[in-house]
């Protein structure tokens, strides 16, 4: 069992930056973020492994969004610049043994923090 705890949404104005947090208890191979606005299906947008491979980025977040990795503190951070309002949304970081942009193949979920742009 991994328990995620997510911090670091708010609100911010367009144009604006926040730092997304998500302290792990334990390690999966895989690590990602994904958003939720309401009435809408969970998206993917990000997911990097723990070893340092590569790091997948969804195109409407490409440029803007970084993901990090403090392997010690077992936290993950999403670095998110330029925000949108579109952007608006619940974030949830999760853990999976197998990664990929599928919410399906993730096995632990955090709890989630909510991202409000204003335009």
């Amino acid at each position: 069992q991994v328990l995620l705890v997510e911090s670091g949404g708010g609100l911010v104005q367009a144009g604006g930056s926040l730092r997304l947090s998500c302290a792990a208890s334990g390690r999966t191979f895989f690590m990602g973020w994904f958003q939720q606005a309401p009435g809408k299906e969970r998206e993917f947008v990000e997911a990097t492994s723990w070893g340092g491979g590569s790091t997948d980025y969804a195109d409407s977040v490409k440029g803007r969004f970084t993901s990090s990795r403090d392997n010690a503190k077992n936290t993950v951070y999403l670095e998110m610049n330029s925000l949108k309002p579109e952007d608006t949304a619940v974030y949830y970081c999760a853990a999976s043994g197998g990664g990929g942009s599928a919410p399906q193949r993730y096995d632990y979920w955090g709890q989630g923090t909510q991202v409000t742009v204003s335009s």
